[in-house]
């Protein structure tokens, strides 16, 4: 998507709930399938906000991701396949579009919390 399409889409939307990437769905989900790489981004926008999150099986912290809006929908990519992958704001504790693994999740795939 274009960057002005994707400005006026979040110009549109500014005043709705923003969805955010859920960390401990995706932490679930690889403990569960046990892919070899696992990508995230927006829907319609993973150009710009996608990237690795968890390879050789390990998280990644280091490609950049940008997993939170108001109009396109946070996704998890596990081995190819794509499926929705977010929380409403209000239902998570302080992540944002700029949370990356945080203490719950890791601690799902350590085994330190059940699934």
């Amino acid at each position: 998507m274009d960057s002005i399409r994707a400005f006026a889409m979040g110009q549109m939307s500014q005043d709705r709930e923003p969805m955010v990437f859920d960390w401990d769905k995706a932490a679930r989900l690889i403990k569960e399938r046990n892919p070899r790489e696992v990508n995230a981004g927006l829907h319609s926008d993973w150009e710009w906000t996608g990237g690795n999150i968890y390879r050789d099986g390990k998280p990644n912290f280091e490609d950049y991701t940008y997993l939170a809006s108001t109009w396109a929908t946070p996704e998890i990519e596990l081995d190819g396949e794509i499926e929705d992958c977010y929380k409403m704001k209000s239902e998570l504790p302080d992540w944002n579009a700029n949370t990356k693994w945080p203490d719950s999740s890791l601690k799902i795939l350590n085994g330190a919390l059940s699934i």
